[in-house]
């Protein structure tokens, strides 16, 4: 614990170091991360260093190379192995168009260039056969949101150009159709989200703007609140909390009420909107507001209970409880984190995306303790869950990060994992 506490105060020195230099305040540091100033006073104190995708951001805005902080390189981090499915690519948007620019890495696959290609306005590639009908077309979107609450990205990424190219055709021969919009609108939303678990916030941007657009056609509140839900992901990944926070409780204030008169599916769209409201608030560090959005999906959840694995919108108590862990794990608050979780990893969870999220949280928390040797176990449990989204950039990152701790390698079998997901030390 003494050795903790003495790392911790270090990289709080080296901080503070690198922004007297450049002679910033830190208000300004706390600006431009889309923080409090209180989070990065808290840094430099030696408190919430053990948050390693926070340590990166400081990173990059205070330029302080990342060995400095106790984290792996960026450049084992950002230059896989060929077998990485890390498809990490860059894009630009403005006035809601967007320009491609060219992949940061040797990666990315045609799979991805289709999605993003069905993403940008313009003629979709002509259909070999006919339209399916609108059933047809649901049962289908059904599938792409199976494929992604069970992790398989990779599926799910070869689904969706087509998906949308149908849609869209369909859309084109009936002008109008509201149901139609709908759908289309929750296949973009499945998209940014899908982009956003590869860290493609560029081309997530797009995905969210034609989500938010299909959805206003649409006219339907459950679909309209999941677009905004998707959209404060990316503002929120994009260090935009204040924005974000503020989007989700405009939406949820219109949406609030009446809970014993609404459908599950308009109460879980609402529950997961707030949930992503705690989350972007415990990004930014808002302990206040994070707690609020959580005791309003606690009341939501009290209505509804979808957790099923073929439900797309699993929202209910176990997943509110998930929130109010990854919450903890993002205040720096371990102890309580794993409190939390200890309850959940006895219940059964039967969504693996959230069973893999409740493991890489509880892995997290086990690596702010110090405890890399339980967070490795806790990152092999949830590779079981969900083999591919152990693969993600976010948690590769952390794999990385967890290895460079490890400086006397007491923990053979964490870097034998680093090495075998692209990402060694």
């Amino acid at each position: 614990m003494a050795d903790t506490q003495t790392e911790a105060r270090r990289i709080g020195d080296v901080i503070r170091q690198a922004r007297l230099l450049q002679r910033r305040s830190q208000a300004e540091v706390a600006a431009e991360l889309g923080y409090h100033q209180s989070k990065v006073s808290r840094l430099e104190s030696g408190r919430g260093t053990e948050d390693v995708r926070v340590l990166r951001e400081i990173s990059c805005a205070l330029r302080i190379p990342p060995h400095h902080l106790g984290l792996a390189a960026a450049s084992d981090i950002n230059h896989p192995e060929p077998e990485a499915e890390d498809m990490h690519r860059r894009t630009l948007l403005a006035a809601g168009i967007a320009a491609l620019a060219t992949p940061t890495t040797a990666t990315v696959t045609a799979a991805h260039n289709d999605l993003v290609h069905a993403l940008l306005p313009g003629p979709t590639a002509a259909s070999t056969g006919p339209t399916p009908d609108s059933g047809q077309l649901r049962n289908q979107l059904a599938d792409a949101r199976r494929l992604f609450s069970t992790c398989d990205y990779t599926q799910l990424e070869s689904l969706l150009p087509g998906l949308i190219g149908q849609l869209r055709e369909a859309i084109s021969g009936s002008p109008g159709s509201a149901d139609l919009s709908g759908l289309l609108a929750t296949a973009y939303q499945t998209s940014a989200s899908l982009l956003l678990k590869q860290s493609d916030p560029g081309n997530a941007w797009l995905a969210v703007g034609r989500a938010m657009a299909e959805a206003e056609r649409s006219g339907d509140p459950v679909v309209l609140a999941s677009s905004v839900r998707v959209h404060a992901h990316v503002l929120a990944r994009e260090h935009h909390a204040t924005q974000a926070i503020t989007l989700v409780r405009h939406t949820a204030d219109q949406l609030a009420g009446a809970y014993d008169q609404r459908s599950p599916e308009y109460l879980a769209a609402l529950g997961l909107l707030l949930l992503r409201g705690a989350t972007a608030a415990s990004t930014s560090g808002d302990r206040s507001a994070a707690q609020d959005f959580l005791t309003e999906a606690e009341d939501v959840a009290r209505y509804v209970s979808l957790d099923r694995p073929e439900a797309w919108a699993n929202f209910c108590p176990t997943n509110v409880a998930l929130h109010g862990l990854s919450a903890a794990v993002a205040f720096g608050d371990a102890g309580i984190a794993l409190k939390a979780a200890r309850p959940l990893m006895r219940r059964h969870i039967p969504v693996p995306e959230r069973r893999a999220a409740l493991w890489i949280e509880a892995a997290r928390a086990y690596s702010q303790q110090g405890r890399l040797s339980d967070g490795y176990q806790a990152l092999r449990i949830a590779e079981s869950c969900a083999a591919q989204d152990i693969r993600r950039p976010a948690v590769r990152e952390l794999v990385a990060d967890m290895a460079a701790r490890d400086r006397r390698r007491t923990l053979p079998e964490l870097h034998h994992f680093s090495r075998q997901l692209g990402v060694p030390a």
